[in-house]
């Protein structure tokens, strides 16, 4: 089974920056695309940013002109940067893969355990 796992994740002062890492336990054939996800509590999930096998790349309005997703597909990995953080950014961050495909099968979704960003006013 594979597993996303995320790392980055702490408390950080407002105008601070963090970057998250997501990586994929096994290595990645094809994939339509990766995204980050939040949650506050009481809250629905919701997309930070997004982006595809092509590398095109979508953002929520919230964090736009703040937030960068990357990948990296030699290390099965992807980055959100988060500059200029503010104190509603605060959440769980996700990661997800979409129709992840490796070697041994497909998944047609993947989500990772989630790390918390906590930014202090």
């Amino acid at each position: 089974q594979v597993q996303l796992v995320e790392s980055g994740g702490g408390l950080v002062q407002a105008g601070g920056s963090l970057r998250l890492s997501c990586a994929a336990s096994e290595r990645i054939f094809s994939i339509d695309y990766m995204a980050w996800y939040r949650q506050t509590p009481g809250e629905q999930r919701e997309l930070v940013a997004r982006i595809t096998s092509g590398s095109s790349t979508n953002y929520a309005d919230s964090v736009k002109g703040r937030f960068t997703i990357s990948r990296d597909n030699a290390k099965n990995t992807v980055y959100l940067q988060m500059n200029s953080l503010k104190p509603e950014d605060t959440a769980v961050y996700y990661c997800y893969a979409d129709n992840l495909i490796t070697i041994i099968r497909r998944y047609l979704a993947v989500w990772g355990q989630g790390t918390l960003v906590t930014v202090s006013s």
